[in-house]
């Protein structure tokens, strides 16, 4: 096996494994109780299966056939950037407009912030 073969091996490994991921990330879309759980499943792993699958995508192509390719470099900073920002703001809007949180949810540290912060406005 030579060392192009292995590289080849390498990118597609990691777009199975992203692959892997994402699957495990749609399961958790469907199976979570509430919108804050959901939002977890959805930023956290579907973030880590797509720079994961476009990562193997574009090691198979610099590797395979010699194309070094900006716009996958670009896909996988904007995909790292604005997933994670998007899931933040959707949970934190949904919180503020009063979607309530599943009962099996222990801790609400956002709630404990927003009254600590409205007690220092008024005073």
């Amino acid at each position: 096996m030579n060392v192009k073969e292995m590289i080849d091996f390498i990118a597609v490994l990691l777009i199975f494994i992203g692959s892997v991921i994402a699957v495990i990330s749609a399961i958790g879309l469907i199976r979570f109780p509430d919108i804050y759980n959901r939002a977890h499943a959805g930023t956290k792993a579907a973030t880590l299966a797509v720079l994961l699958t476009l990562s193997g995508v574009f090691i198979y192509f610099w590797v395979s056939e010699n194309y070094f390719s900006i716009r996958l470099l670009l896909g996988i900073i904007f995909v790292f950037m604005t997933s994670p920002v998007s899931g933040h703001l959707v949970t934190r809007a949904a919180y503020r407009s009063g979607v309530k949180m599943a009962d099996s949810s222990i801790e609400d540290e956002l709630g404990e912030a927003i009254r600590k912060s409205q007690d220092e406005k008024s005073t």
